[in-house]
Formats: structure tokens, C-alpha cells, sequence
């Protein structure tokens, strides 16, 4: 059998769902196996798992509602219909470091793809359901699911959960889990901050540590850094979504996502300012680069972690008419479709920042957290002064989604690359404010 290189191609779902199909199903089918196998015999769930379970069923309610989206689901051939059978699929991830997966194709050959947010998959199906849209934004809930994603995170930062960073069939580091790292990125020896470059792991002792790895500063410069009418991007990421004229106050419904600054900005009265104003919104993969970096010069207003949901999503019918990687109708993506309103919903970190260019003025950058990004890490405080390109914070643990929001007095005039599903790199020219 010979073994065939991954799709690296950056879509859509950007590495949250797997290109190929077939590794997919391979996937859910691996662990609702070994779900299945540790229920059935009884197993002992690990601490975190069990914590998890406990708080659930110590809520009638919450109880009641995991029953409903195991009947609402869309599971097909990933049977998932109990809450303890899927606590045992996640036993099967909560110590171990994301990997590839590798399966076979129908000809026989090996392929295989990073799956870089595990948890995710597992929820992916049962959150989009109507019972999951009430129950996965239930404080509560959200609690309980943070107490559990932190005990991974931890685990994340221990020199076991180095074991994948290897040239193994599972690893970081074979030539075409690197040919995914590197594509549309560069060379990764010569992109990253490598503490040992000469060996498999790069040197980085950790799963978290090659996650929140170092960019090499010549790779990524700020271009034209003279020209202060000029907006980078704060993130390597994938362009979602450009809405202008944006709302205060907006209600969004099931079928809508509309951006509403009072939910965005936490209900504080800083909103008011950007009423009418701009929002831009990309998100990473998890092969991407995850440090935040500070699209103008300026100062530093405030920040703020906001407290949220983490595999909420706006069910729906499916993926659309003319999607680019599913087919139409096809249930899973969900979150990555709901971008828009997790921007009110999700773990965020907010930072405003002030730029010395007047005509771009107060703005302010949002980090949401999606799924097992659980962790927002912001590394700016209150007065600082930054220039454009300097490191803001980063995210922890996954893959994420962030906004820039602008005032309407903020004329701005995107560059001709900013566009649907585009992949940008950090601190390359995003947009010009009036002015040259």
C-alpha cells in the first residue's frame, strides 16, 4: 500500500474538519469504537471527565436536554446516542495531544490529516440541534466545560503531550504533516522559532509550546511601517466576513448574524462609540500561526476576558448552496458557519486600542475563543505603547476566530487581497485609512 500526502489546500473550515472525508468518518468511527469498547467494560472515567459528568447530572434540566440532542442529532453512521458513551470518547482525548489520523482510502492507499481540535469532531453533530443551542449556552454548562478544557490544557503543557511532535505515522514532523504546515506559510524551520531545529520535535517541549510557537520577525515584517495610514493584520487567518454600518443593538435569530457592537463589546458603553462603524472578521486553523499582533501604532485603552460558550453554535439546515468543501445540506461545520454570532457569544478577549493615526482613531481587537480555545491570553496592559507587528497575547489550545472593529468616522478602503475565504499572513498590509 503506498501512502499519499494530505490535502493541503486552505478551505472554508480552514483545518477545523478534515479535507478529506474519508478521514473524517475514519475519525468518529475511531472513537465511537472506543467509546463503545470503555463503556461497555466498565471503565473508570479520568478526573476531569468525571467532574464533567457529575455537573450535568447534578441538573435535571441539563440532564434532560443532553437526552434531546442525542435524539436530534444527525449522526447517520457516527452513533452517538447516550451522554456516558460519549463521555468515554472523550476520555479517549482528554490526555492525549491532537495527531494525525491516518486511514485508508477506497484504493487501498494510506492518507492522513492533522486534526488539530479533537473535541471538536466529537461535538461537532450534536451542536447543531436545537436542544444543544440551549443547552451549550447554559452558564452552568459552560462552567462545567471549562473546568474540563482547562484539565486538557494543563495536560497540553507537559512534556507527554510532546509524544505527537515526532516523524511518526501520528507525528507533527513527517514530511507531509510538515508539507501541511508549511503550505501557504513557508519553510518551517525557516518561519518559526525552532529551540532545537536539528531534531524531529524542533526542540519544543510541549504540544502547547509547538502551538504557541514564535514567528522569525523577518518572515513576517511590517511593510511600508512609515505609512501610519496603513492597517496589518493582527492574525494569521482566513478571511470570513466585512460588514459596515454595523448596529448598537441587533437581535440576531436562528437564521441571522448580524453583528450587534452591545453583545460584541460585552455590553459596555465603549460600543456606543463604534455604532456605524466597520467590523472585519477572519479566523485561523489550527496549523496557523496563533500569536495576536498589533495592526496599527498606538496605545493600549484597555482589555478584557469575557467569560462564554465554547461549542455553541447557530444550528442549521447545513452548509449552503455553493459551499466550496461540503455538500449542500451536509450538517457538520456548523461553528464555522456561526463565526459571526460567536462573536458575541464565545470566550473573547478584547483589547482597545488607540491609534496615533486620528483618522483611524479608537479601535479594538477581538480574540474568540471557538471550541477547546479555551484560553485567551492577552500580554499588552493598560497604557502601553505598541507599534504595528507588535505581539498582543495569543491563543492556547486549538484554533480560533478574531475581529478588528472601527468607528464610522474610520474610512477605510480594504486592500484588493482582502477577500471571502482568502488566506492572509500576519502583519501584511490589511487596509488604508484617507490619506497617504
Amino acid at each position: 500500500m503506498s501512502q499519499q500526502p494530505p490535502k493541503t489546500r486552505l478551505t472554508r473550515y480552514g483545518g477545523w474538519l478534515p479535507a478529506s472525508r474519508t478521514v473524517h468518518h475514519s475519525f468518529i468511527k475511531h472513537h465511537v469504537h472506543g467509546g463503545r469498547q470503555r463503556h461497555e467494560a466498565g471503565n473508570t472515567l479520568t478526573a476531569p471527565v468525571a467532574k464533567f459528568r457529575d455537573a450535568i447530572n447534578a441538573d435535571p434540566e441539563m440532564v434532560d436536554l443532553w437526552k434531546q440532542v442525542f435524539l436530534q442529532s444527525s449522526t447517520k453512521d457516527e452513533v452517538v446516542k447516550t451522554f456516558d458513551h460519549f463521555l468515554h470518547m472523550i476520555d479517549g482525548i482528554i490526555f492525549t495531544p491532537p495527531k494525525f489520523h491516518m486511514a485508508k482510502d477506497e484504493q487501498g492507499n494510506i492518507i492522513g490529516e492533522p486534526i488539530g481540535v479533537p473535541m471538536l469532531l466529537l461535538f461537532d453533530l450534536l451542536s447543531n440541534t436545537g436542544a444543544a443551542y440551549d443547552l451549550f449556552r447554559r452558564p452552568a454548562f459552560n462552567v462545567a466545560l471549562k473546568d474540563l478544557l482547562d484539565a486538557w490544557g494543563e495536560y497540553l503543557q507537559t512534556p507527554d503531550s510532546a509524544k505527537t511532535l515526532n516523524d511518526g505515522d501520528e507525528g507533527w514532523f513527517t514530511s507531509f504533516s510538515i508539507q501541511n504546515l508549511e503550505h501557504g506559510r513557508g519553510v518551517f524551520n525557516e518561519t518559526y522559532v525552532c529551540p532545537d531545529p536539528s531534531s524531529v520535535s524542533r526542540g519544543y517541549t510541549s504540544w502547547d509550546a509547538f502551538f504557541t510557537r514564535q514567528i522569525q520577525p523577518q518572515v513576517r515584517p511590517v511593510t511600508f511601517s512609515e505609512n501610519k495610514s496603513l492597517i496589518h493584520s493582527a492574525c494569521e487567518s482566513t478571511v470570513y466576513r466585512i460588514q459596515t454600518s454595523v448596529k448598537h443593538h441587533d437581535q440576531f435569530w436562528l437564521k441571522g448574524q448580524v453583528y450587534s457592537l452591545h453583545d460584541m463589546l460585552n455590553r459596555d458603553e465603549q460600543a456606543k462609540i463604534f455604532e456605524g462603524g466597520t467590523v472585519y472578521q477572519a479566523f485561523l486553523s489550527p496549523q496557523d500561526y496563533h500569536r495576536w499582533h498589533c495592526p496599527v501604532d498606538g496605545t493600549i485603552v484597555r482589555t478584557e476576558l469575557v467569560p462564554g460558550t465554547y461549542y455553541a453554535v447557530i444550528p442549521d439546515s447545513g452548509a449552503p448552496d455553493g459551499d466550496p468543501d461540503l455538500h449542500p445540506g451536509d450538517p457538520h461545520g456548523a461553528l464555522i458557519r456561526s463565526q459571526g454570532w460567536l462573536s458575541h457569544s464565545s470566550a473573547r478577549a478584547i483589547i482597545y486600542i488607540k491609534a496615533d493615526n486620528p483618522d483611524i482613531g479608537l479601535m479594538a481587537f477581538i480574540g474568540v475563543g471557538m471550541a477547546e480555545v479555551s484560553t485567551c491570553d492577552i500580554l499588552v496592559k493598560e497604557g502601553q505603547k505598541v507599534k504595528t507587528g507588535d505581539e498582543m497575547g495569543m491563543y492556547h489550545f486549538g484554533g480560533s476566530s478574531h475581529a478588528l472593529i472601527f468607528r464610522p468616522q474610520t474610512q477605510i478602503t480594504f486592500a484588493d487581497e482582502v477577500k471571502l475565504d482568502k488566506h492572509l499572513l500576519v502583519n501584511s498590509v490589511l487596509a488604508q485609512v484617507g490619506g497617504a
